[in-house]
């Protein structure tokens, strides 16, 4: 599922960031549609393998991600286990 990224201000960083998610057995649709609702996902993927869903998140910079991490993505029932990406730019 795609969504509008969020649309970084003049003069603020954006720190776009991938998450690897792990759920609890059989919630990965409810954890995948609860993913979709939040306005800093970019793109939610369902996968098969090690990890059940990615996401792609956009916030306007580090402290916001750490927020929507810690309080918002992995306080979502059926989270289990997460793994962040941050990208940067060469």
């Amino acid at each position: 599922m795609n969504l509008t990224p969020v649309d970084a201000h003049i003069g603020e960083t954006v720190s776009l960031a991938f998450v690897l998610i792990k759920t609890l057995p059989a919630r990965e649709r409810e954890v995948y549609i609860a993913l979709s609702q939040l306005p800093e996902i970019v793109e939610v993927h369902a996968l098969y393998g090690e990890f059940d869903l990615l996401v792609m998140l956009n916030t306007v910079d580090t402290e916001n991600l750490t927020k929507v991490l810690l309080l918002r993505l992995r306080q979502i029932e059926g989270v289990r286990d997460t793994q962040t990406m941050i990208a940067v730019d060469y």
